[in-house]
């Protein structure tokens, strides 16, 4: 079968078209064909090892020293259903399902094993493949960090990096919840943000949130570019400031800030569930959330789609047909 393979760390072109050998499904696995995935910042930064410092000796041993242990990258799809194993009770021949492959990546491929297990769900009926495969990642990274942070009715939640794939969903999700929301955001992304529903919207090139004297319940930092110090001057005392993206040092001083400042503070890494993909498939059913696609590129391209998002201005997300 095709696939994307990494043959090393380093700029897009390091990423190659090659044939591979056909996955064949165990047990209590399904054997999906890849109709559409993502290319997230997830994605460049294993391609690039774009790590902090302090992180290069434990990421190297987990990921490759070389090169990527795992080659065939992509963290996220839609596809239909080929095979299974013999022990599979939920999921049969044609149906269609999207996923979440996360740290296992492998999704730049025309097949992909999944356990039955795993972050898999019957895909939205009303959305395309193409949309469907832009959930997994963004929309259950923005619900882990919600619920962490304790969101709902009448709060106010100021999301920094509103237009990016996990803050879209933020946006989408808070409103669900009855939250008032903020988003920070370039000014092009200005409209983008207010269509998902945003009370607000802040250009960032040309305002400092946390100079306008608003104070939120929630700051939700989809990006890890606000300044820890700005975020807390806009928090009230005691409410959640909850970090996609903290480095070693960010999370000090996320932990100083809770000891000194009485805020509570959310970093770290999730670790969601099938109930969690089914959640936000009835949600996309029911028009609550919606996928928010910048480009969509064939397999063929993934250089030039990977080379569009290290320039780091992507509105939701990149798609990649398979």
């Amino acid at each position: 079968m095709k696939a994307i393979v990494c043959t090393k760390y380093g700029p897009p072109e390091v990423l190659q078209i090659k044939e591979i050998e056909k996955p064949v499904p165990k047990d209590k696995e399904v054997l999906v064909r890849i109709k559409a995935t993502t290319v997230t910042q997830a994605d460049t930064r294993v391609r690039g090892f774009r790590v902090p410092l302090s992180y290069w000796v434990p990421a190297r041993l987990a990921l490759g020293l070389t090169k990527p242990r795992k080659p065939v990258l992509g963290t996220e799809l839609a596809g239909v259903v080929e095979d299974v194993g013999k022990d599979v009770q939920n999921f049969k021949l044609g149906d269609q399902v999207f996923a979440l492959t996360g740290h296992d990546l492998g999704c730049y491929a025309e097949l992909r094993c999944l356990s039955e297990g795993g972050v898999i769900a019957q895909k939205p009926v009303n959305l395309s493949f193409e949309e469907a495969a832009a959930i997994p990642m963004g929309g259950l990274t923005a619900l882990h960090f919600l619920r962490e942070g304790k969101v709902g009715k009448g709060q106010k939640v100021l999301v920094y990096g509103a237009s990016g794939s996990i803050g879209t969903y933020a946006v989408q999700l808070a409103k669900h919840y009855g939250s008032e929301v903020t988003g920070v955001c370039s000014t092009v992304n200005l409209d983008l943000v207010r269509s998902l529903g945003a009370d607000r919207v802040i250009d960032y090139t040309k305002e400092d949130f946390s100079r306008e004297g608003h104070i939120y319940d929630v700051v939700l930092d989809a990006v890890g570019k606000s300044p820890l110090s700005a975020s807390m001057r806009s928090l009230k005392k005691g409410g959640y400031y909850l970090q996609v993206l903290a480095p070693p040092g960010a999370n000090l001083r996320m932990r100083w800030a809770t000891m000194t400042m009485g805020n509570r503070m959310v970093g770290g890494t999730m670790a969601p569930g099938a109930k969690d993909l089914a959640f936000l498939k009835d949600l996309a059913e029911g028009g609550k959330i919606k996928p928010v696609i910048d480009r969509t590129y064939p397999l063929e391209q993934i250089v030039e789609a990977h080379r569009y998002v290290d320039q780091g201005h992507k509105k939701g997300n990149v798609v990649i047909k398979v």
